[in-house]
């Protein structure tokens, strides 16, 4: 990517890795601004269930795209894209550097590669593939894609309804797969990126439209234990601070509200879901305790998958105490190349 573009620095890795930590200690010492890049921070009222930052470290270090929902409000890839861009332009032009911190890995994958026009939802198309799916489960659904887009059921599993719903609906509105869609186009965002020198402006039409990727230069680092049962023992041990930091009270104040079900994506994340269903007696305190964990684990897996495969990737121990220092020189290298 040209060496004229203007830099931001993304600070990936699974779940409680330790990127809030360093993304705090990286704006003590360099003009950064942090931008979050997470599906559940974007939700008010959720606090503890989301481990976002305490008040005292938001005064340390504002984050960007916090609490700008709430739970019964829907989010996209492409509307992240058009925030995301919108504070990234806002901090550059103040000479200062977009830091973006997060996990949701499908968001960064967005500013880095664009994303591809797609159909627009139809209600009518979505009804009946939840009322198919209603009827004879989602590994039916499932079964159905596999025979009209195989590559996408591998990636997608039987027990993704949103995914396979919207991979579907894809297939019966247009008549093409997702993977027909993406491979038509990815030529498209090659061009449009290179014939594009400015971010959409706010207000951006989004829907059914191309995007090309973020005209930044990314310094990318991903940051989490290499021993895998360290990183499962630091899941469970913030699984149970979130339980003695009153997780169960704050679901039980979501619930009250009487406008959120456990279908809303707010309500889907990791830990929501598991105490939801505890709060409906599905099971006891220690196995709703247990799946909590276990999903959260699975979660980070899935991240640790989509980490492995992003190209110029520099790696960070989350034990190591020069995490900081290792940052500071690729950063200075970054600059010094621009």
């Amino acid at each position: 990517m040209s060496s004229n573009l203007p830099l931001a620095i993304l600070l990936m890795g699974p779940t409680a890795s330790g990127k809030t930590a360093l993304a705090i200690e990286l704006s003590k010492v360099l003009p950064v601004d942090i931008v979050s890049v997470d599906s559940a921070l974007i939700y008010r009222e959720m606090n503890i269930g989301t481990a976002k930052p305490s008040i005292e470290e938001l005064k340390a270090a504002p984050h960007r795209l916090v609490d700008i929902l709430e739970p019964t409000e829907s989010y996209s890839v492409a509307r992240f894209y058009v925030d995301a861009l919108r504070e990234m332009d806002e901090i550059s032009s103040r000479g200062r550097i977009p830091l973006l911190v997060g996990g949701t890995m499908m968001y960064f994958r967005v500013l880095r590669d664009g994303i591809a026009s797609m159909p627009s939802a139809d209600a009518q198309v979505r009804s009946e593939i939840n009322a198919l799916a209603a009827e004879k489960g989602w590994p039916y659904i499932h079964g159905l894609l596999a025979e009209v887009d195989p590559v996408s059921a591998q990636r997608i599993k039987p027990t993704d309804p949103q995914r396979l719903q919207r991979a579907m609906e894809v297939y019966r509105v247009s008549g093409k797969t997702l993977t027909e869609h993406w491979a038509a186009q990815k030529q498209g965002l090659k061009k449009v990126s290179s014939a594009t020198g400015n971010a959409p402006e706010a207000g951006y039409t989004i829907e059914g439209a191309s995007l090309p990727p973020a005209p930044y230069r990314l310094l990318s680092f991903a940051i989490a234990p290499s021993d895998r049962k360290v990183l499962h023992a630091r899941i469970a041990l913030r699984y149970e601070q979130m339980l003695e930091a009153g997780f169960q009270a704050e679901v039980e104040g979501l619930r009250a509200r009487g406008d959120l079900n456990i279908e809303m994506p707010s309500m889907r994340c990791v830990g929501y879901r598991q105490m939801w269903e505890y709060l409906d007696g599905a099971y006891d305190y220690e196995r709703m305790q247990e799946r909590g964990v276990i999903a959260t684990r699975q979660l980070a897996k899935r991240q640790l998958t989509w980490l492995r495969s992003w190209e110029g990737l520099t790696w960070l121990e989350s034990l190591d105490e020069n995490n900081l220092s290792k940052v500071l020189n690729c950063y200075h290298e970054a600059s010094t190349n621009s």
